[in-house]
């Protein structure tokens, strides 16, 4: 079974939605699922002229702070995150690398004016988690609209999307350790 390390990265007072996340995780992926916490001071990557974090910058942290027994690691920030040819990104991965950041921070209702819902912030992390870690497995942006490796511009498009991988993606992937399922 593959080990797969969460890591919350400026995320105080959210444990109870990484256990949610490590046990969805374990369930669809069958990876086995570990919390630790980052050995890595991540307010280096932050960009004081955009007020958010490097995402790339957060990766490369990641894999240097990788412990030789994990296969993938996952970061999970409370943070706004950027690449530079883009305003905001909601995640960013490694293509068939060990490595990705996702951030909680553009799928919480509240950053837009909304009520407080965990249950949808919840749903949104885990499509997120599962479509970065997609791409750590060797799979890209799917055209299916059921899918959820399909792209996400705006948060709505999260919402519309399924937390399973469609039957190609799932296709593309069987010959991985991982099992994925639609």
């Amino acid at each position: 079974m593959p080990r797969l390390d969460l890591v919350p990265i400026f995320l105080p007072g959210r444990q109870e939605m990484l256990d949610c996340l490590s046990e969805t995780l374990k369930l669809q992926l069958g990876f086995e699922v570990r919390q630790h916490r980052p050995d890595f001071d991540a307010r280096t990557s932050f960009d004081t002229n955009r007020g958010q974090y490097n995402s790339t910058t957060l990766l490369r942290m990641l894999l240097e702070d990788l412990p030789a027994e994990t296969d993938y690691v996952l970061g999970v920030c409370g943070v706004d995150l950027f690449i530079p040819v883009l305003t905001y990104v909601f995640g960013e991965a490694q293509l068939s690398g060990p490595a990705a950041v996702i951030s909680i921070h553009r799928l919480d209702p509240l950053v837009y004016g909304l009520p407080a819902d965990d249950t949808l912030l919840c749903s949104r992390l885990v499509k997120e988690a599962i479509h970065e870690l997609g791409h750590c497995l060797g799979l890209v942006h799917c055209h299916e609209p059921a899918c959820v490796m399909r792209a996400s511009t705006y948060v709505e498009d999260i919402d519309l999307k399924p937390t399973g991988f469609c039957h190609e993606c799932t296709r593309l992937n069987e010959a991985d350790t991982c099992r994925i399922s639609p």
